[in-house]
């Protein structure tokens, strides 16, 4: 059997052979724990330009740097923020406060997201299926599944 087939297949059985020796936390591949494992060693070689936050991984840094980048529209004013007028509007956009994962660093604009989000960490799959027993951690993912038993 591939190892892409191998990898695949541990999705649908939740196997995760690879242990953090640190945390004690699993992982389905050994190159999702190494990445894993640079929260313990602390390194956040991924430094922000704009505010100076740094971060273990590119993406998270990428992620993060939305909140500097973001079309500069104010809702509530009614206008554009570009430009040298508006300095200090766009300095209380980005003063707003985002939602952070504690797990991983990635950054969430509405908490209810976060909270979604943090069932990756936790393995949380509040939402059951009546019929099968099957569960899922997003509710909109147990309407998708019902569809099976319905047809």
């Amino acid at each position: 059997m591939s190892t892409q087939l191998t990898i695949h297949q541990r999705v649908h059985t939740g196997e995760r052979p690879y242990k953090c020796g640190a945390c004690g936390k699993a992982f389905s591949q050994n190159s999702t724990l190494f990445q894993h494992q640079i929260i313990h060693a602390g390194v956040k070689p991924y430094g922000c330009g704009e505010c100076g936050k740094a971060f273990s991984r590119s993406s998270y840094l990428i992620e993060h740097q939305r909140i500097h980048t973001r079309a500069q529209w104010c809702h509530e004013y009614g206008g554009s923020l570009e430009g040298p007028p508006h300095a200090s509007r766009r300095r209380a956009h980005a003063a707003k406060k985002l939602h952070e994962c504690g797990e991983c660093e990635k950054i969430f604009r509405w908490r209810s997201h976060l909270v979604i989000h943090q069932r990756i960490h936790t393995g949380e799959k509040p939402y059951e299926c009546g019929a099968c027993g099957k569960a899922f951690s997003r509710s909109s993912r147990l309407t998708q599944h019902q569809k099976v038993h319905t047809g």
